[in-house]
Protein backbone atom coordinates (compact mmCIF):
# COMPACT_ATOMS: atom_id res chain seq x y z
CA UNK A 1 0.00 0.00 0.00
CA UNK A 2 1.45 3.16 -1.06
CA UNK A 3 2.03 6.22 1.87
CA UNK A 4 0.82 9.41 1.39
CA UNK A 5 3.30 11.98 1.93
CA UNK A 6 2.36 16.18 3.04
CA UNK A 7 4.56 18.28 4.35
CA UNK A 8 3.50 19.64 7.46
CA UNK A 9 0.26 22.01 8.02
CA UNK A 10 2.44 25.35 8.38
CA UNK A 11 4.86 24.68 5.87
CA UNK A 12 4.67 27.81 4.38
CA UNK A 13 5.01 29.95 7.88
CA UNK A 14 9.21 27.63 8.10
CA UNK A 15 9.97 28.19 4.71
CA UNK A 16 13.37 30.00 4.94
CA UNK A 17 13.60 33.67 5.07
CA UNK A 18 17.28 34.27 4.77
CA UNK A 19 17.99 32.75 1.91
CA UNK A 20 17.47 32.23 -1.79
CA UNK A 21 14.93 29.40 -1.69
CA UNK A 22 14.93 26.39 -4.78
CA UNK A 23 11.78 25.84 -6.31
CA UNK A 24 12.61 23.16 -8.58
CA UNK A 25 10.48 22.74 -11.54
CA UNK A 26 9.40 18.98 -12.24
CA UNK A 27 9.24 20.32 -16.23
CA UNK A 28 12.23 19.71 -16.56
CA UNK A 29 12.51 16.33 -14.51
CA UNK A 30 13.17 12.85 -17.03
CA UNK A 31 9.30 12.42 -16.94
CA UNK A 32 10.26 8.64 -17.90
CA UNK A 33 12.14 8.61 -14.85
CA UNK A 34 10.15 10.90 -12.67
CA UNK A 35 10.21 9.09 -9.29
CA UNK A 36 13.92 8.55 -9.34
CA UNK A 37 14.33 11.99 -10.51
CA UNK A 38 12.39 13.63 -7.80
CA UNK A 39 14.45 11.04 -5.17
CA UNK A 40 17.68 12.18 -6.35
CA UNK A 41 16.92 16.25 -6.49
CA UNK A 42 14.58 15.77 -3.05
CA UNK A 43 17.08 16.77 -0.58
CA UNK A 44 17.98 19.83 -2.18
CA UNK A 45 14.74 21.64 -3.17
CA UNK A 46 12.35 23.56 -1.05
CA UNK A 47 9.56 23.42 -2.95
CA UNK A 48 8.41 21.12 -5.88
CA UNK A 49 7.02 23.28 -8.96
CA UNK A 50 4.59 21.37 -10.80
CA UNK A 51 3.48 23.19 -14.48
CA UNK A 52 0.07 22.65 -16.20
CA UNK A 53 -0.11 23.44 -19.39
CA UNK A 54 -3.29 22.84 -21.73
CA UNK A 55 -1.86 23.86 -25.04
CA UNK A 56 -4.26 26.62 -24.89
CA UNK A 57 -4.03 29.10 -22.45
CA UNK A 58 -0.04 27.91 -23.10
CA UNK A 59 1.67 26.67 -25.94
CA UNK A 60 2.97 23.11 -24.10
CA UNK A 61 0.99 20.26 -22.73
CA UNK A 62 1.58 19.27 -19.27
CA UNK A 63 1.60 18.16 -16.42
CA UNK A 64 -1.24 15.68 -15.33
CA UNK A 65 -2.89 14.80 -12.22
CA UNK A 66 -1.68 11.26 -12.33
CA UNK A 67 1.62 12.58 -13.00
CA UNK A 68 1.39 14.49 -10.13
CA UNK A 69 -0.17 11.99 -7.71
CA UNK A 70 3.16 9.89 -8.44
CA UNK A 71 5.05 12.49 -7.06
CA UNK A 72 3.29 12.77 -4.19
CA UNK A 73 3.78 9.71 -3.06
CA UNK A 74 7.34 9.96 -2.87
CA UNK A 75 8.21 13.20 -1.15
CA UNK A 76 6.89 15.52 1.88
CA UNK A 77 8.46 18.71 0.41
CA UNK A 78 5.42 21.13 -0.60
CA UNK A 79 4.47 20.97 -4.49
CA UNK A 80 3.51 23.93 -6.22
CA UNK A 81 1.34 23.71 -8.81
CA UNK A 82 0.75 26.41 -11.63
CA UNK A 83 -1.83 26.28 -13.62
CA UNK A 84 -1.44 27.66 -17.14
CA UNK A 85 -5.14 26.67 -18.75
CA UNK A 86 -8.09 28.24 -20.02
CA UNK A 87 -11.33 30.04 -18.43
CA UNK A 88 -13.40 27.39 -18.83
CA UNK A 89 -11.24 24.33 -17.85
CA UNK A 90 -9.76 26.15 -14.81
CA UNK A 91 -12.09 25.40 -12.24
CA UNK A 92 -11.99 21.34 -12.98
CA UNK A 93 -7.96 22.02 -13.02
CA UNK A 94 -8.15 23.43 -9.39
CA UNK A 95 -10.20 19.86 -8.00
CA UNK A 96 -8.15 17.57 -9.69
CA UNK A 97 -4.60 18.61 -8.29
CA UNK A 98 -5.92 19.17 -5.01
CA UNK A 99 -6.99 15.86 -4.79
CA UNK A 100 -3.62 14.86 -6.58
CA UNK A 101 -1.75 16.13 -3.89
CA UNK A 102 -0.95 19.92 -4.27
CA UNK A 103 0.38 21.60 -1.88
CA UNK A 104 -0.49 25.28 -3.40
CA UNK A 105 -2.07 25.97 -6.57
CA UNK A 106 -1.56 29.32 -8.74
CA UNK A 107 -3.40 30.48 -11.29
CA UNK A 108 -2.99 33.05 -13.78
CA UNK A 109 -4.09 36.96 -12.98
CA UNK A 110 -5.24 36.56 -16.54
CA UNK A 111 -8.16 34.12 -16.38
CA UNK A 112 -11.27 35.83 -15.94
CA UNK A 113 -12.06 33.27 -12.80
CA UNK A 114 -8.77 33.54 -10.95
CA UNK A 115 -10.98 35.08 -8.36
CA UNK A 116 -13.55 32.16 -7.81
CA UNK A 117 -10.79 30.03 -8.82
CA UNK A 118 -8.76 31.02 -5.92
CA UNK A 119 -11.69 30.80 -3.21
CA UNK A 120 -11.81 26.91 -4.78
CA UNK A 121 -8.35 26.90 -4.04
CA UNK A 122 -8.49 28.09 -0.35
CA UNK A 123 -11.94 26.00 0.34
CA UNK A 124 -9.49 22.87 -0.31
CA UNK A 125 -7.41 24.14 2.51
CA UNK A 126 -4.81 24.48 0.28
CA UNK A 127 -1.96 27.40 -0.15
CA UNK A 128 -3.33 29.94 -2.84
CA UNK A 129 -0.99 31.74 -5.77
CA UNK A 130 -1.32 34.03 -8.26
CA UNK A 131 0.88 34.71 -11.61
CA UNK A 132 1.68 37.38 -14.02
CA UNK A 133 2.27 37.09 -17.73
CA UNK A 134 4.99 39.67 -19.44
CA UNK A 135 2.58 41.69 -20.15
CA UNK A 136 0.19 42.33 -17.43
CA UNK A 137 1.15 45.01 -15.41
CA UNK A 138 2.35 43.96 -11.69
CA UNK A 139 -0.40 46.76 -10.26
CA UNK A 140 -3.26 44.55 -12.00
CA UNK A 141 -2.38 42.05 -9.17
CA UNK A 142 -3.31 44.42 -6.18
CA UNK A 143 -6.91 42.86 -6.52
CA UNK A 144 -5.09 39.46 -5.48
CA UNK A 145 -2.53 40.12 -3.22
CA UNK A 146 -5.40 39.86 0.16
CA UNK A 147 -5.96 36.42 -1.11
CA UNK A 148 -2.90 34.80 -2.08
CA UNK A 149 0.26 33.25 -0.53
CA UNK A 150 2.57 33.22 -3.23
CA UNK A 151 3.13 35.65 -6.05
CA UNK A 152 4.87 34.28 -9.02
CA UNK A 153 6.64 36.93 -12.18
CA UNK A 154 6.98 35.09 -15.32
CA UNK A 155 10.55 36.54 -16.99
CA UNK A 156 10.13 34.88 -20.22
CA UNK A 157 7.26 33.81 -22.41
CA UNK A 158 4.87 31.35 -20.68
CA UNK A 159 4.93 27.90 -21.51
CA UNK A 160 8.55 27.88 -23.78
CA UNK A 161 11.75 26.60 -22.04
CA UNK A 162 15.50 27.83 -22.84
CA UNK A 163 14.67 31.49 -23.86
CA UNK A 164 16.53 34.33 -22.19
CA UNK A 165 15.04 36.70 -19.18
CA UNK A 166 13.27 39.59 -20.27
CA UNK A 167 14.88 43.29 -19.74
CA UNK A 168 12.08 44.07 -17.34
CA UNK A 169 11.98 41.04 -15.10
CA UNK A 170 14.19 42.56 -12.36
CA UNK A 171 11.94 45.99 -12.17
CA UNK A 172 8.36 43.85 -12.60
CA UNK A 173 9.81 41.96 -9.02
CA UNK A 174 10.72 45.12 -7.30
CA UNK A 175 7.18 46.33 -7.73
CA UNK A 176 5.90 43.17 -6.88
CA UNK A 177 7.56 43.14 -3.48
CA UNK A 178 6.76 46.70 -2.80
CA UNK A 179 2.65 45.51 -3.50
CA UNK A 180 3.10 42.63 -1.28
CA UNK A 181 4.31 44.67 1.53
CA UNK A 182 1.07 46.42 2.00
CA UNK A 183 -0.19 42.61 2.75
CA UNK A 184 0.22 42.66 7.02
CA UNK A 185 1.82 38.72 6.09
CA UNK A 186 4.24 37.14 4.37
CA UNK A 187 3.24 36.81 0.67
CA UNK A 188 6.33 35.04 -1.11
CA UNK A 189 7.69 36.77 -4.10
CA UNK A 190 9.03 33.82 -7.18
CA UNK A 191 10.59 34.74 -10.39
CA UNK A 192 9.98 32.10 -12.86
CA UNK A 193 11.63 32.08 -16.40
CA UNK A 194 14.89 32.50 -17.61
CA UNK A 195 17.06 31.24 -14.74
CA UNK A 196 20.96 31.36 -15.59
CA UNK A 197 23.48 31.24 -13.59
CA UNK A 198 24.02 35.18 -14.47
CA UNK A 199 20.34 35.55 -13.96
CA UNK A 200 19.72 34.56 -10.22
CA UNK A 201 21.77 36.89 -8.46
CA UNK A 202 19.96 39.69 -10.62
CA UNK A 203 16.41 38.05 -9.87
CA UNK A 204 17.69 37.94 -6.11
CA UNK A 205 18.86 41.41 -5.99
CA UNK A 206 15.38 42.85 -7.63
CA UNK A 207 13.51 40.83 -4.56
CA UNK A 208 13.11 37.09 -5.39
CA UNK A 209 12.48 34.85 -2.32
CA UNK A 210 12.97 31.90 -4.77
CA UNK A 211 13.64 31.08 -8.17
CA UNK A 212 11.94 28.27 -10.08
CA UNK A 213 14.99 26.30 -11.47
CA UNK A 214 14.73 23.38 -14.29
CA UNK A 215 17.60 22.97 -16.19
CA UNK A 216 19.86 24.19 -14.04
CA UNK A 217 19.29 22.36 -11.28
CA UNK A 218 18.67 19.37 -13.29
CA UNK A 219 21.82 19.30 -15.69
CA UNK A 220 24.15 20.37 -12.90
CA UNK A 221 27.16 17.91 -12.60
CA UNK A 222 27.24 18.57 -8.66
CA UNK A 223 23.84 19.33 -6.98
CA UNK A 224 25.31 19.83 -3.71
CA UNK A 225 27.55 22.74 -5.40
CA UNK A 226 25.05 23.86 -6.96
CA UNK A 227 22.28 24.47 -4.04
CA UNK A 228 25.37 25.69 -2.40
CA UNK A 229 25.88 28.28 -4.57
CA UNK A 230 22.02 28.99 -4.70
CA UNK A 231 21.35 29.08 -1.05
CA UNK A 232 24.56 31.82 -0.95
CA UNK A 233 22.36 34.45 -2.85
CA UNK A 234 21.55 36.42 0.17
Amino acid sequence: MNTLHRPAADWLDTLPKDRLMAEISLWSADLGRLVDDTKRIEPFTDIFHVDVSDGHFSPAMLFFPDLLASVRKVTSKPIHVHLMVADRILMDQVTQFADAGADLISVHAENANALEALASVKSAGLKTGIVLQLHTPVTDAAQFVPYIDMFTLLGTRMGVKGVGLDGEAPARLRAARSLVASAGRRVIVAADGGIRENTVPVLRAAGAETIVMGSLAFGAADLAERFTWVHAQK
